[in-house]
């Protein structure tokens, strides 16, 4: 019969179709892995928190900085008139003096001077000097480093949260892209069937020999696969924009669906556990940070000693010479006597905070093994039902292989045969389902258990 020969080539095709998808010997998962170093070294949200490293390092560097001596050009000019006044009686002191020593000695070799009167603002008054100030004991210069470096610790640690998540959504990504496309070839292969089997049913109709029932029947069919079809359509579409949104490329960028379809190497559900996540690591750090800050808080009460060393030139009217020439050399001392209570408040405060960070890192380990056994056990039951779809396949196979026999010796009828049909198609889509449900359970558990490495992928 024709309709036998159209569903049994069919059959053949997906068959074959089938398995060149689950058995092709490609180029392992090198697409996959590519998308994965592309995604590292492209996605917006990696360069923004490589910048956001850069940044914590170069705060390091200026705290460092601190340490070293610092040189700066200092000018002052004042010139002002009025204002009060000191009288000197230079004059009225030293003028009898001076009249007497020329009395005595017969000759007027002391002159006559005047009283002075000295104002207290400087007139065309300049100063410039060129100021070496180095921290000789300063316990917040060595705090402020540590902490400094601490947070560069916590910001590569938030850069490898958010490399090990991008991973993750890439690989669901491109799971859900591949199972979307599967998804489009079966039910186009299926719509191919149902429309023959319109045209058939049609051409049999016109000539008499057919019933409106089987034609009724093969078209609602045929508008059934076309809405599954536009649905699986959609779905790949936006599997296809999403993935190269998280690659930072065009959305509409063709993907490459090069990748093994062999048995995925399960991970050891049984050992799952959380000791490599960088969450734990970034609280970690939080709390050595609090521990820091406390040191400071205590280290307040000591001295602090800065010495400076001033080289400069200082005189009336511009002048430049030995005697405006000069150097100052000091040493400052600094000693925290009371500051109301500000400080051991403030201890009070970071041990409050340190109390509070302890109790989160508790819970957030809680929480992860929680979720990494709840991935473990997800990954089990889609390997389970992976396994079992397995079977219903082999079972499906077996009884559209059997009805088809009936169905060309005339024993069953056209619904007996579509509805066999059907039947092996949902069979491979859950298989299909089922297979990458068991990889996106995976890389779910490789992302709760910080089991990826970044050897080969790090940009």
């Amino acid at each position: 019969m024709l309709m036998a020969k159209l569903l049994g080539n069919f059959w053949a095709y997906l068959t074959l179709t089938w398995f060149t998808f689950f058995h092709a010997d490609t180029y392992g998962q090198s697409s996959l892995d590519g998308y994965i170093r592309e995604g590292l070294a492209n996605n917006l949200v990696i360069r923004q928190k490589n910048l956001t490293l850069q940044q914590a390092q170069q705060s390091l560097q200026i705290a460092r900085s601190y340490f070293l001596p610092s040189v700066s050009l200092l000018g002052d000019y004042l010139s002002a008139e009025g204002g009060r006044n000191i009288a000197i009686p230079v004059g009225d002191l030293l003028n009898p003096v001076y009249s007497t020593l020329n009395q005595l000695i017969g000759n007027p070799a002391f002159p006559t001077i005047g009283n002075v009167k000295q104002n207290f603002l400087p007139k065309n008054f300049y100063d410039v000097r060129l100021r070496t100030s180095v921290p000789l004991i300063n316990t917040d210069l060595y705090g402020n480093r540590a902490i400094q470096s601490q947070q560069i610790r916590m910001k590569q640690y938030e850069l490898e949260v958010y490399k090990r998540e991008l991973v993750a959504m890439i690989k669901t990504a491109y799971f859900h892209y591949l199972a979307a496309t599967q998804a489009v070839r079966i039910y186009e292969s299926a719509r191919l069937l149902v429309n023959k089997n319109v045209e058939v049913n049609a051409s049999l109709l016109r000539n008499g020999k057919g019933l409106s029932a089987n034609y009724l029947r093969s078209k609602s069919e045929a508008e059934k696969i076309t809405a599954e079809l536009n649905g699986a359509r959609n779905k790949q579409t936006n599997a296809r924009k999403y993935i190269n949104f998280l690659l930072n490329k065009p959305l509409d960028t063709e993907v490459d669906e090069t990748f093994s379809q062999g048995e995925p190497t399960l991970l050891d559900t049984a050992s799952a556990h959380t000791g490599n996540r960088e969450e734990l690591l970034i609280i970690q750090t939080a709390k050595e940070i609090n521990e820091s800050q406390m040191r400071m808080s205590k280290l307040a009460r000591l001295p602090k000693v800065n010495a400076f060393l001033d080289l400069g030139s200082q005189a009336y009217d511009w002048r430049y010479n030995e005697q405006s020439r000069y150097y100052l050399l000091g040493i400052q001392l600094t000693v925290p006597l009371f500051q109301g209570f500000r400080n051991t408040m403030q201890i009070r405060q970071n041990g409050l905070e340190l109390e509070k960070t302890g109790l989160n890192l508790t819970y957030t380990q809680n929480q992860l093994q929680m979720a990494a056994e709840v991935a473990g056990n997800e990954l089990v039951t889609a390997s389970r039902n992976y396994l079992a779809s397995r079977g219903q396949l082999t079972s499906a196979q077996s009884y559209f292989t059997l009805i088809e026999k009936g169905y060309q010796q005339g024993v069953n009828s056209l619904i007996e045969y579509l509805d066999a049909r059907n039947q092996l198609t949902s069979s491979q889509l859950q298989q299909l389902i089922r297979w990458f449900e068991m990889r996106m359970a995976e890389a779910r558990l490789e992302r709760e258990t910080a089991s990826y490495s970044f050897e080969k992928d790090l940009p």
